[in-house]
């Protein structure tokens, strides 16, 4: 019964964490309207890997990590920051670029293998996910529990990650929203990488001013 409330706080925690809008969720929604279904899904699973990650991590103990060494959190956000400024700027500098939507059966210049690497790059180099991992297992995980439950609350993890983001990935990757970012591709790239951009720089402001 302990194992059983501890899950169902985890997982409540974790799924109002998981569908506020941030990073990830602009990754995702671009590479679903702009490329495939099948790029926006394998985004989706490297979403579901890097939760796993940070789930590992902090079973590990992170958040005793961090509060006994400041400078890694501090690193953490320095570069994760820098990397999702790098990524906004990949995005404002291809705004004007012309793309082809591709078919039903076609081949696109991004696979979903290289799709589900962005997406997990993204999902890690955001430092504030692994603190909102840590504090969660620190709230809710019971003080001692068995392999099985450990085994069981990483795929549960997975599962909210990578489900949310295929639902995401599945909405925005039918005829309407491409037709919609088609028309306003230029504007709809530079507000994706301003925002994008705009978050890396917060990260590494806030670091600067811990």
């Amino acid at each position: 019964m302990q194992d059983i409330a501890a899950l169902a706080g985890i997982i409540g925690a974790l799924a109002v964490g998981t569908i506020s809008p941030g990073p990830s969720f602009v990754m995702v929604a671009r590479l679903a309207v702009a490329t495939s279904r099948a790029n926006g899904l394998g985004a989706a699973l490297g979403m579901g890997a890097g939760g796993v990650v940070f789930a590992v991590a902090a079973l590990l103990g992170l958040q005793a990590v961090l509060l006994a060494v400041p400078a890694v959190y501090l690193a953490l956000k320095v570069l994760g920051g820098l990397y999702l400024c790098y990524l906004g700027f990949r995005i404002y500098r291809a705004a004007k670029v012309s793309l082809a939507i591709e078919a039903p059966g076609q081949s696109n210049a991004t696979s979903p293998s290289r799709s589900f690497w962005l997406g997990f790059t993204t999902q890690v180099s955001n430092p504030k996910t692994a603190i909102v991992y840590a504090s969660v297992f620190a709230a809710f995980l019971p003080g001692t529990y068995s392999p099985s439950f450990s085994a069981v609350l990483l795929l549960v993890v997975f599962v909210i990650e990578a489900g949310w983001y295929a639902v995401v990935a599945t909405l925005l990757s039918s005829a309407r929203p491409r037709r919609t970012y088609l028309s306003g591709k230029v504007w709809i790239d530079r507000a994706a990488g301003v925002v994008m951009g705009g978050l890396g720089f917060k990260l590494v402001a806030s670091a600067h001013t811990a």
